[in-house]
């Protein structure tokens, strides 16, 4: 079964939070954790708590007994939040501006059980 946790309107542009979210795909989430916490980046610590609130989605359901050692990060989505990108102008010289854009991100982690080795 899949389970997925999910932040929206981060603000970190996407192609930053893909560089970060490259170093966790298919690693066991124990892995994952200690990746993020080690990573020097703004949005490490985003996607680190959206781990843990993921781990959570799994343990929370109540029909199945999920054990986290064996759960692994399957997906990691970055989408661009389009309606939310911030116009902030960037002073230029002879008393001009230029605008430039702050954009955000959608985040989506989705964990599976990995396969059981016989």
């Amino acid at each position: 079964m899949i389970y997925k946790a999910r932040a929206r309107y981060v603000s970190t542009s996407p192609q930053k939070a893909r560089l970060v979210a490259e170093l966790i795909k298919g690693k066991p989430v124990g892995d994952a954790i200690t990746i993020l916490h080690f990573t020097r980046k703004k949005v490490a610590r985003t996607m680190e708590s959206l781990l843990h609130d993921a781990v959570a989605n799994a343990q929370s359901i109540p029909q199945q007994q999920v054990d986290v050692d064996a759960l692994k990060v399957s997906d990691v989505k970055i989408d661009m939040a389009s309606l939310r990108r911030r116009k902030r102008p960037m002073p230029a010289s002879m008393g001009r501006a230029f605008r430039f854009v702050k954009r955000q991100s959608h985040i989506t982690i989705a964990l599976e059980e990995a396969a059981k080795k016989k």
